[in-house]
């Protein structure tokens, strides 16, 4: 029987051009060419100035936080469905993650449970984009520059995604982009910051790069970590940035083709295909089990496994973490919408390199599956 993977990249451009080039010049570190140029095209990319390219999407929201001084006592508003690294970003500099319920509808944060949020302490705002549609960042924009907040935009699934025809990874004061391999855009590890600021953008390369210091290397005024990404990596990722609009083109119409086939399939929420501000560009291909559906994502995972086909069930919610509650944060919280995603959302195979055959085959099954339960 034929494993169908949750995602595989489609590593068929330029990457392996562009990663002999790095080995034959010797320019394998951080410090080779191919860094410089992807930082450049993927900043343009996404309407910014400046990028700072960075090891993970986790390194660089943690790169972020610390650029705008976020730490003790601060508190920082963000969904509670997302993924860890959104908090631990918030709670490895001392400060506190605020969190919002979900809306059921889209997935992301619920705009109007926000304002509720804000306090004397608040630093910040995360906007964070999930699973292909972006967050309503026209309420959050509005409440940050009402408060005087930061924002901190989180459009590591966004790449080529719009909101209201502005790049996602534009919006915010400090934006930035994961290219984990499951990724429109992959570096196998990546990631990115991305600002208009000049004296933000410096400040994030400083950060990145152990906080060395211009005019006197080994002398730290802060501590940081090494963030930086390789030459190789930037290589891929230089590859896979020139095929964009092919990869948002090519998820979009798996998306189209899933939804077509499945939308009859009783128990089942089907991921919304376009709002007013944005189409869906399927990051993965989410569903969630309707509330008549007596089985949670974890049953219909291994029942698909089973049958050859890989799946994963949706983020845990951040205030249900026993990583924090261990330490006794977040007790007694509760989130409904964000818990109800958590325990009934699941995605299937939808990587780049997922052929129409595969697709027929988890349609199939996954009807099959659903009649079971």
């Amino acid at each position: 029987m034929e494993f169908i993977p949750v995602n595989e990249p489609l590593l068929n451009g330029n990457e392996k051009k562009y990663l002999c080039e790095c080995i034959d010049t010797g320019w394998i570190s951080s410090e080779g060419p191919f860094v410089r140029e992807f930082e450049r095209k993927m900043s343009q990319t996404a309407g910014r100035r400046y990028g700072i390219a960075v090891s993970s999407g986790t390194a660089a929201l943690e790169v972020a936080v610390q650029a705008l001084h976020i730490g003790e006592g601060d508190e920082v508003i963000m969904p509670a469905f997302t993924i860890i690294s959104c908090a631990m970003a918030v709670t490895k500099a001392g400060a506190v993650p605020v969190f919002v319920d979900s809306d059921l509808y889209t997935w992301n944060m619920n705009t109007d449970e926000i304002e509720a949020k804000i306090t004397s302490r608040t630093k910040a705002i995360m906007l964070v984009h999930l699973y292909g549609l972006p967050a309503q960042a026209d309420k959050i924009l509005s409440l940050a520059k009402k408060y005087h907040l930061k924002i901190i935009e989180d459009a590591a699934e966004m790449h080529g995604q719009t909101y209201n025809g502005k790049p996602c990874g534009s919006l915010g004061d400090i934006s930035i982009f994961s290219f984990y391999p499951n990724k429109h855009v992959t570096t196998g590890e990546g990631g990115m910051v991305v600002t208009d600021d000049e004296e933000l953008a410096e400040r994030c390369k400083m950060i990145r790069n152990l906080c060395f210091k211009k005019d006197a290397r080994y002398i730290h005024e802060e501590i940081s970590d090494n963030y930086r990404m390789t030459n190789l990596q930037a290589a891929v990722g230089l590859a896979q940035l020139e095929r964009l609009e092919e990869f948002v083109e090519r998820k979009r119409e798996m998306g189209k083709y899933y939804t077509e086939k499945l939308k009859e399939v009783e128990g089942l929420m089907l991921p919304v295909e376009k709002t007013d501000y944005a189409d869906n560009i399927y990051w993965v291909y989410g569903v969630v089990l309707k509330e008549n559906i007596h089985a949670d994502n974890k049953k219909v995972q291994k029942l698909l496994q089973d049958r050859g086909i890989g799946c994963r069930t949706f983020f845990w919610c951040m205030h249900e973490q026993p990583a924090y509650r261990n330490k006794g944060m977040f007790l007694g919280e509760s989130y409904p919408n964000a818990e109800y995603l958590a325990r009934k959302g699941f995605y299937i195979p939808s990587g780049m390199a997922l052929t129409k055959r595969q697709m027929d085959y988890v349609v199939a099954e996954m009807k099959d599956v659903m009649k079971q339960i």
